[in-house]
């Protein structure tokens, strides 16, 4: 019994269906569409124009040595901060990007544990120790 092996260059091409298969996903399109809200809400849009210029200015004060004005700006900034993230669309957009990170951290995990089985089936270890059983030197899991 022979094993296929493949080329980097299969896998990648695997990676890119992968990838695209997961831009098609759920979580992926609530996030287009928690954004696309985002861009046409022109709230959002004026708290974020003037959360970069606070930020400007805040550095600019820090680099002038102003601290009583920069703790201004400061206090002026999150405010900012707080109010644009008490915004619906702010909060749903926020989670939207946690779900699709975790969506790509599960993929990337599931894929990692597989490879590491993989390796360890093949060479006759125990999957159960994260060992193998050809090499004196190869502990997968444990490092």
């Amino acid at each position: 019994m022979s094993e296929e092996v493949y080329s980097k260059n299969e896998v990648l091409d695997k990676a890119r269906e992968l990838g695209k298969l997961i831009s098609e996903t759920e979580e992926v399109d609530f996030f287009k569409r928690a954004e696309t809200q985002i861009n046409k809400n022109v709230r959002v849009q004026e708290l974020i124009q003037m959360i970069k210029n606070k930020q400007k200015e805040a550095v600019n004060l820090q680099h002038y040595e102003k601290q009583e004005a920069l703790k201004k700006a400061e206090k002026e900034l999150e405010d900012l901060n707080n109010e644009i993230e008490s915004i619906p669309i702010v909060q749903e957009f926020q989670q939207s990007q946690k779900d699709v990170n975790q969506l790509l951290q599960l993929v990337s995990t599931t894929i990692s544990n597989t490879v590491t089985d993989e390796i360890i089936e093949s060479t006759g270890g125990d999957k159960l120790n994260g060992t193998t059983d050809k090499s004196p030197f190869m502990d997968i899991k444990n490092g």
